[in-house]
Parts: C-alpha cells; structure tokens; sequence
C-alpha cells in the first residue's frame, strides 16, 4: 500500500503565529508610549538577541551582552518609539542614557509580571558576523535582581526564576 508524502506547511504558519504574537508586543508597547505611559502597575520586561539582525545601540553596552539581554521598563525611560517593524528606546546604564533600537523580530521574552502575562517567541537568526563589531565578551554577564536599579539605573535581567520548571 502507497503511502502519502508528509504534508509541508507552505504557508509557515508557525512563523505567521510568532509575528502575531510580536504584534502583541508592539501594541502593548505602542501603549505605553502614549501620554498616558504605563497604566496601574504595568511594567515590561523585554529580552532580546543581541546578535540579531538591525539590532543597534552602543557598543560597549551591547558587546557585555553578546547573546542575549533583558531590559525593563518601568519608571526610568525615555523616547520609546514603537514603529512597525523596531522600536528605540532610552535607558540609562551606570549612570548614563543609552539608546537602544531593537526590531520586533529579535525579541524572545516579552513578560508583564504586574499579571504574570509572557508570551516567549522561537529566536531570531544571529546576524552575519561581518555587521557586527567586535567587542570582548563577559562572563555572567545578567544580573541577578528583580527589580530595577535604584537611582533611575536600568538594570538587565536574568528571568530564570520566572520560568516554569
């Protein structure tokens, strides 16, 4: 008896659902941009390949993280701009503002925990190494707090101890 060939899903559904699921995220984001910022007690927590392509912020911040980082938004922000495919955003790092622009499609964790909601998305391929500088590589490099920096400082994330086990 022949048997038939595996269906192959050219439509890519399971890309179409990652992107509608970043749509999510840039809505909720689009938000918070808005006058009116966060409402209640909302506040984000982004993580997001560094190595992805269109990527962009300065050097020296984004080369402690070479795989991966978290940022949080919640009080001390500036200039968030959601477009349609990135959005940029200004924090500060030891003291300093750094703008960050990172595409949608680079983002692997968005989660809220004011309601516990995390939407975790497949990563984005890393970009070619030719666009991207070189830049040395710490060890460790997430920190281990749960809450942002004290003094307006943002503060990357380690979100392990939100995951399911």
């Amino acid at each position: 008896m022949a048997q038939d060939p595996p269906v192959q899903d050219l439509m890519n559904y399971e890309a179409l659902a990652q992107d509608a699921l970043r749509g999510v995220a840039k809505a909720a984001l689009k938000r918070a941009a808005a006058p009116e910022g966060l409402p209640g007690s909302h506040h984000f927590y982004i993580t997001f390949k560094t190595d992805a392509a269109g990527v962009s912020g300065p050097q020296d911040l984004l080369g402690k993280y070479p795989d991966e980082m978290t940022i949080v938004l919640q009080h001390q922000y500036w200039d968030l701009a959601p477009g349609e495919t990135f959005f940029s955003v200004t924090l500060q790092f030891g003291g300093q503002p750094k703008r960050l622009s990172i595409p949608y499609a680079a983002i692997t964790r968005f989660y809220d925990p004011s309601v516990q909601f995390l939407l975790q998305f497949e990563p984005p391929p890393a970009a070619p190494a030719e666009t991207k500088a070189a830049a040395p590589a710490a060890k460790d490099a997430e920190a281990k707090t749960e809450e942002p920096a004290p003094k307006g400082e943002a503060t990357v994330v380690s979100l392990d101890q939100f995951r399911k086990k």
